[in-house]
Order: C-alpha cells, then sequence, then structure tokens
C-alpha cells in the first residue's frame, strides 16, 4: 500500500515538512548549552537554556535519567546528571528535537 508520500506525489502536492524542534515560551526556537563540572570531586552533566513547563523538564529528566543510568534533578530550569555525559544525552536531546547551541 503506498505510503501519504507516494499519494501527494500522485496529487502534485508536496508534502509538508515536519518542524521538529521544539519551542520555548516566545515561540522561538530552544537552543541548548550542556556542560561539566565537578561537585565533591565527582563530574556532573549540567544542561541548560529551557523554555519549558516543570512538568516537561521532570518527564525530560526522567527519559535522560533511563537512557543514561545515571541519576540526575531539575533546578531552576536546568538539568543536572550524575557523572560526564556529554556527548550521550546531546544524542538523546536532539532525538526528542532540542538543538545546541555552537
Amino acid at each position: 500500500m503506498p505510503g501519504l508520500e507516494d499519494l501527494a506525489s500522485l496529487l502534485g502536492m508536496e508534502p509538508q515538512k515536519k518542524d521538529n524542534q521544539q519551542k520555548g515560551y516566545d515561540g522561538s526556537a530552544i537552543r541548548l548549552k550542556v556542560r561539566v563540572e565537578k561537585r565533591r570531586g565527582k563530574p556532573v552533566t549540567i544542561v541548560w537554556g529551557f523554555q519549558s513547563r516543570p512538568r516537561e523538564l521532570d518527564g525530560l529528566l526522567g527519559l535522560c535519567k533511563k537512557k543514561l543510568g545515571a541519576g540526575g534533578q531539575v533546578v531552576d530550569n536546568t538539568l543536572e546528571l550524575q557523572g560526564d555525559h556529554v556527548q550521550r544525552v546531546r544524542e538523546v536531546l536532539v532525538n526528542e528535537g532540542y538543538v545546541f547551541a555552537k
């Protein structure tokens, strides 16, 4: 059975591309930053730049904790994860539609 892309091409229409990028309160794209700090001699990965509601951040934290196998918490619209997970947390959040600042 043909997909919707095939049907759109038969009708002479181009399929609409979904904008998978996460938006903040003001409608602009959220650009995140990530860094690692040492606290009491142990690394902590910090992700900030969110403009999300607390419930969304709690869900996102749960996803990161499950995928990374690490503990963490939400503090002042930032995610703090135990351990050095910079690359892995980037991959998880990019798959969720977030963009990281250069």
